[in-house]
C-alpha cells in the first residue's frame, strides 16, 4: 500500500464489530490483525481462573488486567511497526478516547508508522442483540442482562481525531470507507 507502515486502531463498544471489520480491511492494508482478546487471552484466562472471576468486566479483574493488557497490545503493534509491518489493532480503547492518551499512543508509534483511530458506533439495543447473539464466554457477566449492560456503556466519541463509522452499516461499506480514508491520509502524510 505505502512504503510506511500503518497502525489502524479500531475501537468501540463490545460486539460493535471491531474484529470483523479488522479482518475485512487487513488484507487490503497488507496488515496483521492484533486483537486484544487474542494477544492477551491465555494470560487473562489464567487470571480469571486464579481469581475465580467470570469475565474481565468484573471490577476486581478489570483493575488488575486493563493496563497490562493494553501495554502488551501496544508493544506488539510497536514491534510490528519497527519491523516494517502494518497492523490493525482491535480493542475497546475506552481510555484512549482521551486526546492526551491518544497522543501518547501516536507518539510511541510515529517514528515507525502512521497511526489512525477508527471508532465504531452502534445503538445500545443493537449492541445488546449482538452480545446475546455471539454468546461469547468473555461476555458472561454482560449476558446476565445484555440490555442493561449496553445501556450503561459510555458511547461518547473520542476527543482525539478519528474516523467515526456506524457499525449498523454493512461491513463491506465500512471496510471500503476505512481503506479509502487510510489511503487518503497516507497520501496527504497525515497521522
Amino acid at each position: 500500500m505505502t512504503a510506511r507502515p500503518v497502525a489502524v486502531f479500531i475501537g468501540g463498544p463490545p460486539a460493535s464489530g471491531k474484529t470483523t471489520l479488522a479482518e475485512a480491511v487487513a488484507p487490503a492494508l497488507h496488515a496483521v490483525v492484533l486483537d486484544l482478546d487474542v494477544v492477551t487471552g491465555p494470560l487473562t484466562d489464567l487470571v480469571l481462573r486464579l481469581t475465580g472471576a467470570a469475565d474481565l468486566s468484573e471490577p476486581r479483574v478489570a483493575e488488575l488486567t486493563r493496563e497490562p493488557r493494553y501495554r502488551t497490545l501496544l508493544s506488539v503493534a510497536e514491534q510490528a511497526a519497527r519491523a516494517g509491518a502494518s497492523s490493525v489493532v482491535v480493542a475497546p480503547f475506552g481510555a484512549e478516547r482521551d486526546a492526551s492518551r491518544w497522543a501518547e499512543t501516536v507518539g510511541r508509534l510515529r517514528p515507525f508508522a502512521n497511526a489512525y483511530l477508527v471508532w465504531l458506533t452502534l445503538a445500545p439495543a443493537e449492541l445488546a442483540g449482538r452480545l446475546a447473539a455471539r454468546a461469547a464466554a468473555r461476555d458472561a457477566v454482560k449476558l446476565r442482562d445484555p440490555a442493561r449492560f449496553a445501556a450503561g456503556i459510555d458511547l461518547s466519541a473520542p476527543a482525539a481525531a478519528h474516523l467515526r463509522l456506524d457499525a449498523a452499516r454493512p461491513v463491506s461499506e465500512l471496510a471500503a470507507e476505512l481503506i479509502g480514508e487510510v489511503r487518503r491520509l497516507a497520501i496527504d502524510g497525515s497521522t
